[in-house]
């Protein structure tokens, strides 16, 4: 699987100084599917369009507990979020970040189907 738009990757030093946290608490923000990260060339990454405004997309959360509650990996989950969907018309990350959560929130429930 592939990423179809580019993306800045975030690494954890970096979300370190971004979101003004220790390290512990930036991997615990992962570990509780706050955010979700993925290893490239061997770091573990997190695209940056899942922070705003210096804190973790807050909207995050619950689509990835959905996602997963639909059993979808964490890898699967990274592609659906940040590839367009025909369903919403742009990636599911860009329409979060527009404020259609509960929209983004039923396709991904859906998708369990």
């Amino acid at each position: 699987m592939s990423i179809e738009s580019p993306q800045r990757w975030l690494t954890i030093p970096e979300l370190v100084e971004i979101l003004g946290m220790g390290v512990g608490q930036v991997r615990r923000l992962i570990e509780d599917r706050s955010l979700l990260a993925s290893r490239i060339d061997g770091v573990l990454k997190v695209p940056a369009q899942f922070i705003r405004d210096g804190e973790a997309l807050s909207e995050l959360r619950g689509t990835l507990i959905v996602l997963a509650d639909s059993g979808y990996t964490d890898e699967e989950s990274m592609f659906w979020l940040l590839n367009n969907d025909e369903s919403l018309g742009a990636t599911p990350i860009t329409a979060l970040l527009a404020g259609r959560k509960a929209e983004v929130r039923r396709v991904a429930q859906a998708l369990g189907f």
